[in-house]
């Protein structure tokens, strides 16, 4: 699987704190290895455009969709982002 990063993903990470960037990448690293690790606590949103969400830590999650063997990572924030995924 590779990763592919959008705009508004790479925007919400930068604004992140850098202990948090941190978390982030360990996670991410752990979703490459596995995508089912239950930690990252993978979900399907009820959103008609098939993206799924993924959490960081208990406030943080990102959202994603898959095509083929490509993970388009969209956004990562608070629960907010949820709202725009």
């Amino acid at each position: 699987m590779k990763l592919w990063f959008t705009d508004n993903f790479i925007k919400d990470y930068h604004i992140l704190p850098d202990q948090l960037q941190k978390t982030v990448d360990k996670k991410l690293k752990l979703f490459l290895d596995n995508r089912r690790h239950p930690s990252l606590h993978i979900k399907k949103m009820q959103d008609p455009r098939d993206i799924w969400e993924g959490r960081i830590t208990q406030g943080y999650r990102f959202t994603f969709q898959m095509q083929g063997e490509v993970c388009i990572l969209r956004r990562l924030g608070t629960h907010d982002i949820l709202r725009t995924p």
